[in-house]
């Protein structure tokens, strides 16, 4: 068994989700959103050079990227251990990695506090669905227990585009297509052009990162595809905003009415530290009706914050009133509550201080 095998197994037994290898530290690990050490000797850059071999060795992977480019992002399974995500990078000329543990099992949507709300957008056909938030805050938790909703109720073909490919689902009702960015396909541009022709049902699109391929992603959604994917903003508005931004000026008008009429649902989701020393997720939930189409299409996403707050009876949550609910069952401090708000103020008040 291998020294980074070692490491691995270590970091699944004590239930950790990230494991640092850097230079000049010891090997760390993240638990529960705390960084702790898993080992005690401190490494030098010779030993993080050869944990990196070792991994890069098991993906048979060669180095190129990584010492041309400066970083190298992929995932690699180890037999009885568990599948991981590694991202290899160079700092102070020295090698450095940072591994994401992923469950080989299929997250539990109710473990995962993820309300039956956020399941039910699987039911859609046809149309955009956002999952945002910024990283490490359970996106792709989500997205997956959305597309096993749709691949254990539906028969059609799941396509799955990601970079790396966090959770493998078995075919069910549906079957599926998971393609990884530079394994599978060159990017995701390419394998979204790729998946119109390959008969999708459902597209889960990893990252909505440039402008092309947030085009391409509005126009399968337009012409009869359910469309998962994700943005790294929190708050409806401000995830409309981004996508709007990305188009240049004289296109903008256009964009908004396509997006007025193709999205169906943005859920923003942050996690939240708990008074146990775990983490648990908080969700805003808006879902596209006739008064939200006329926002986005006038320009109007800073007024939707009003719309989600009176459309509880559609299904829609609003962050401040989760993170609200979490400190009224006494799961949060009130200094959590205020760090993580939208409008810390607002909740100031609702709080009594």
């Amino acid at each position: 068994m291998s020294e980074i095998h070692e490491i691995l197994q270590s970091a699944i037994e004590r239930g950790g989700s990230d494991v640092f290898i850097i230079p000049g530290s010891c090997v760390r690990l993240k638990v529960s959103g705390e960084v702790q050490q898993l080992r005690d000797t401190v490494l030098r850059p010779d030993d993080t050079r050869r944990l990196i071999k070792q991994v890069y060795e098991l993906d048979n992977r060669e180095m190129d990227r990584l010492t041309q480019h400066g970083d190298d992002d992929f995932s690699f399974s180890i037999s009885g251990v568990g599948r991981f995500r590694c991202n290899a990078y160079q700092q102070r000329n020295s090698l450095a990695m940072v591994l994401r543990v992923v469950s080989l099992v299929l997250p539990n949507p109710q473990k995962m506090h993820i309300p039956d709300e956020i399941l039910r957008l699987a039911d859609f056909k046809k149309g955009l669905v956002l999952v945002t938030g910024p990283a490490a805050s359970g996106k792709s938790t989500t997205l997956a227990c959305i597309i096993d909703r749709i691949n254990t109720n539906r028969r059609g073909h799941i396509i799955t585009i990601e970079d790396p490919i966090e959770f493998i689902h078995a075919h069910k009702a549906s079957v599926l297509s998971q393609r990884e960015i530079e394994h599978d396909t060159q990017s995701y541009k390419t394998a979204l052009r790729a998946a119109l022709r390959q008969a999708p049902d459902v597209i889960l699109l990893g990252e909505m990162r440039d402008f092309e391929t947030i085009q391409t992603a509005l126009t399968a959604a337009e012409t009869g595809q359910l469309v998962l994917s994700t943005l790294h903003t929190v708050g409806a508005a401000k995830t409309i905003d981004r996508i709007i931004d990305v188009f240049p000026a004289n296109q903008q008008q256009q964009i908004r009415v396509q997006l007025s009429m193709v999205l169906r649902a943005v859920v923003s989701q942050q996690l939240l530290p708990t008074v146990d020393g775990g983490l648990e997720p908080v969700f805003e939930i808006m879902l596209v009706n006739s008064a939200i189409q006329n926002m986005i299409r006038d320009a109007k996403a800073h007024q939707m914050d009003n719309v989600i707050f009176s459309g509880q009876a559609e299904g829609m949550r609003a962050m401040d009133g989760d993170i609200f609910r979490l400190y009224s069952e006494k799961r949060i401090t009130k200094e959590t509550a205020l760090l993580f708000a939208a409008n810390p103020e607002q909740l100031r008040k609702k709080l009594g201080d």
